[in-house]
């Protein structure tokens, strides 16, 4: 099994013993193919609509994987699970578990054989650069940073750069969280957001919102906000280990 399969299937088993099976339907599907049909584009449908993704996330899904197919003109089915290079950028409000999240998804990315850089983006809260430094060093992955109160879009420029110079399969940008200065933040956020597109237009750009389970009712407040900015491709949800139940990610998605 190759490093995507195992990415992939290690993913998919941290999520819920629910999705965790998907891995294992994928697999059966591809196996034994020798071309890219129709038949196994209705097969995997099914699997991701009966697994509770639904169907219009679904379909959003197989529009893209056949895009990135015709694409990159694969043929080969066992380079399905592989379509699968990210940069993604996380950001939530100060306190919720930014940067250990970014730690965890370092670590776990290196782990599974990609290569990683790390964007210290957060230049304004104290020791935020040398917080995101500790983790890189202890997961192996360079951490691409600046001066404290550096331009957070300069930062996320030189890390684009970078990531294209030495190759990196997935880059993660750290931002800031200081909502209480929500105009600065959010205009800092759209100039990244803008670096990112006008510099690396061909990358699978993905944002992940960090909140803090224990939020509440706010949480959903949060996502209106940060997603209006930088639309959300998903939310890691921290503190669960708490007295929090985790329900607020039913209403943000009914929200959304």
């Amino acid at each position: 099994m190759n490093s995507d399969n195992t990415f992939f299937s290690r993913l998919l088993s941290d999520l819920s013993k629910t999705r965790s099976s998907i891995s294992g339907r994928i697999g059966t599907v591809l196996k034994g193919r020798n071309r890219i049909d129709d038949e196994l584009y209705d097969e995997l449908e099914e699997i991701l609509i009966t697994s509770d993704i639904g169907v219009k996330s679904t379909l959003r899904i197989m529009d893209m994987l056949r895009t990135r197919i015709t694409e990159n003109r694969i043929a080969d089915p066992s380079e399905v699970v592989g379509i699968l290079k990210a940069v993604i950028t996380v950001v939530g409000v100060n306190g919720v578990g930014k940067t250990t999240s970014i730690g965890k998804l370092s670590k776990k990315f290196k782990d599974s054989g990609y290569r990683v850089l790390i964007a210290a983006a957060d230049t304004f809260r104290a020791a935020a650069i040398e917080q995101i430094c500790i983790w890189g060093e202890n997961a192996g992955v360079d951490v691409i940073k600046q001066s404290e109160g550096s331009d957070p879009a300069s930062v996320v420029f030189d890390a684009v750069k970078a990531a294209k110079s030495r190759g990196a399969d997935v880059l993660i940008c750290d931002t800031a969280g200081r909502l209480h200065n929500k105009k600065n933040l959010m205009e800092e956020l759209r100039k990244m957001t803008r670096v990112i597109k006008r510099e690396y237009p061909e990358s699978d750009r993905k944002t992940f919102l960090v909140l803090d389970a224990t939020t509440g009712q706010n949480a959903v407040t949060q996502a209106q906000e940060f997603n209006e900015v930088c639309p959300i491709d998903g939310i890691i949800l921290t503190k669960l280990d708490g007295t929090a139940k985790g329900g607020i990610v039913i209403a943000i998605k009914e929200d959304k």
